[in-house]
C-alpha cells in the first residue's frame, strides 16, 4: 500500500526508517501488507537520502494521488498541519500523527472529519511516544469505568528533577544539561512550564470521558520554581518530585485535569520512573491500577507508534475503526482547587507552633542545613482553597500536591 510522510524532521525520518528496516515483520503482522513510501513532504532538500526521488514541495502531491491511502503528519504545530490533515480526510485518506498540539485543539474536528469521509484518524504516538496507551484505553480498558489517570508525560521535565533529585544538581544547571544532551530545546518553556504535558492530559481525558478537553480548560504549572530545598524536605518524608498530569473523575458532568509539580511517595509506581522516561498510571473500576512506562519521545520509539497506526490503517482501509470523543463543554473541568481535596507540602517563613496554631494535624519535615526561620510540613487532606485561606498572608515558599497514586 503507498503511503506519504508529511515532515521529514526527527520523528518523520524515523518513520521512513521504521518502515525500510521492518518490511518482514510489519508484513508478517498486518496480513501481508506492505508500505511502500510514495512521497514525503517538506519545504527542506535532502541530497543522498535514501528516498530522494519522492521527496516533493507541493502538498497537492499528496493530496491529488489516488494510490496514496494513508499519510503519517509528523510536521508538529497547528498550521498548516490542520489545514492538510483536513483536506486529506476529507479527500478520504486515513492519517496518523504525533502531533500533540494539533491533537489537544482540533482532535475533534478531525475526528469528525473523518468520521463522515469514512477514514480514521489515529494518534498513539501523540500521548506516549512509543508508550502505548491510547489503544489501551480505547480497547483493552473499555470495560473499565475509569477513576483517575496519572502521568509523567514529559521526559524533559523528568530528566531535570532526576538530576536535582539524585545528584544534588540545581534547576538551572539540570537544565543546561538536558540542553546539552538534546532533551531540551533552545526555549525550554514548553516543557519546564507544563505546556507539552498539559496537551498530553487533554487527549488522555477526552479519550477517557468522552468530551474533549481543551488546553484552556486545564490548569498548568511547571517546576521553575522547584527548589533543592524542596527536594531534601520531601526526601525526609520518602518522597520524590515528579511533575505530573492528573485527571480525576467526579461524575457523569464533571471530571478535574491539571497539570503540576507532586511529591509522589516511594513506594509508587510513579516514583521510580527516572531520567527521560514517561509512566501513565490509570485506575479503572475493575482492573485498578495498570502502569505503561518506557520511552515517551525520541526517533524510533516514537516512529514505532506512528508506523504502527500506519499498518492498523491500512488493515481498516475500506472501515472505520469506532474510535475518539464527542464534543467538550465549557463548565466540563471544574476548579479542582475548591473541588478536590489532598495533602499539601508547604515551606514557609513560619515557627512550627505558629503551625500548629494554623492546622489540626500537620507532620514535620526537615533537612540538612535547616534555617530556624523555616518550616517545612505535609498538611492533612483539604482543598487547595482551604490551605491558602489558612495561611492568609504568612511568607510561603512553596506549596506542592501530595498524590495518592
Amino acid at each position: 500500500m503507498k503511503v506519504a510522510i508529511m515532515g521529514y524532521g526527527t520523528v518523520g525520518s524515523g518513520v521512513a526508517e521504521v518502515i525500510d528496516t521492518h518490511e518482514d515483520v510489519i508484513s508478517k503482522r498486518s496480513g501481508g501488507i506492505e508500505l511502500e513510501i510514495a512521497k514525503i513532504l517538506d519545504l527542506r532538500d535532502f541530497p543522498g537520502d535514501k528516498h530522494e526521488e519522492v521527496f516533493t514541495k507541493d502538498f497537492n502531491d499528496i493530496l491529488n494521488d489516488p494510490e496514496i491511502k494513508v499519510v503519517a503528519e509528523t510536521m508538529g504545530g497547528i498550521n498548516p498541519a490542520y489545514d492538510f490533515t483536513m483536506k486529506l480526510l476529507k479527500a478520504g485518506k486515513s492519517v496518523v500523527t504525533s502531533n500533540k498540539e494539533l491533537v489537544a485543539q482540533k482532535g475533534l474536528e478531525l475526528l469528525e472529519a473523518a468520521e463522515e469521509s469514512g477514514t480514521n484518524y489515529l494518534f498513539e504516538a501523540s500521548v506516549g511516544g512509543g508508550i502505548p496507551i491510547i489503544r489501551p484505553m480505547s480497547q483493552c480498558l473499555a470495560a473499565n469505568h475509569i477513576e483517575g489517570i496519572a502521568g509523567i508525560l514529559n521526559g524533559t521535565t523528568n530528566f531535570i528533577l532526576t538530576k536535582m533529585i539524585e545528584d544534588d544538581m540545581s534547576f538551572d544547571d539540570a537544565l543546561k544539561l538536558a540542553q546539552e544532551n538534546g532533551y531540551a530545546e533552545k526555549d525550554p518553556t514548553a516543557d519546564i512550564e507544563g505546556h507539552d504535558a498539559c496537551r498530553k492530559v487533554c487527549i488522555l481525558a477526552s479519550l477517557a470521558f468522552g468530551k474533549h478537553v481543551y488546553p484552556s480548560q486545564v490548569e498548568t504549572e511547571g517546576i521553575s520554581n522547584i527548589t533543592l530545598e524542596d527536594v531534601s524536605y520531601i526526601h525526609s518524608a520518602n518522597g520524590v518530585i515528579k511533575l505530573l498530569g492528573q485527571i480525576k473523575y467526579i461524575d457523569e458532568n464533571n471530571i478535574a485535569a491539571f497539570v503540576s509539580p507532586a511529591v509522589v511517595y516511594n513506594g509508587s509506581q510513579l516514583a521510580s520512573v527516572r531520567d527521560v522516561f514517561n509512566a501513565i498510571l490509570v485506575r479503572g473500576d475493575a482492573v485498578g491500577d495498570v502502569c505503561f512506562y518506557g520511552r515517551g519521545a525520541g526517533k524510533l520509539p516514537t516512529a514505532s507508534a506512528v508506523v504502527a497506526d500506519m499498518v492498523d490503517c491500512a488493515k481498516h482501509v475500506n472501515r472505520r475503526k469506532i474510535f475518539g470523543w464527542g464534543p467538550g463543554e465549557e463548565d466540563y473541568v471544574v476548579d479542582y482547587k475548591t473541588q478536590l481535596e489532598m495533602p499539601f507540602y508547604v515551606r514557609a517563613k513560619l515557627s512550627e507552633s505558629e503551625v500548629v496554631s494554623m492546622f489540626n494535624d500537620v507532620k514535620f519535615l526537615s533537612r540538612k542545613g535547616q534555617p530556624s526561620d523555616e518550616v517545612a510540613f505535609i498538611t492533612d487532606s483539604m482543598t487547595q482553597a482551604k490551605l491558602y485561606e489558612i495561611l492568609g498572608d504568612s511568607k510561603v515558599l512553596n506549596v506542592i500536591k501530595v498524590t495518592n497514586y
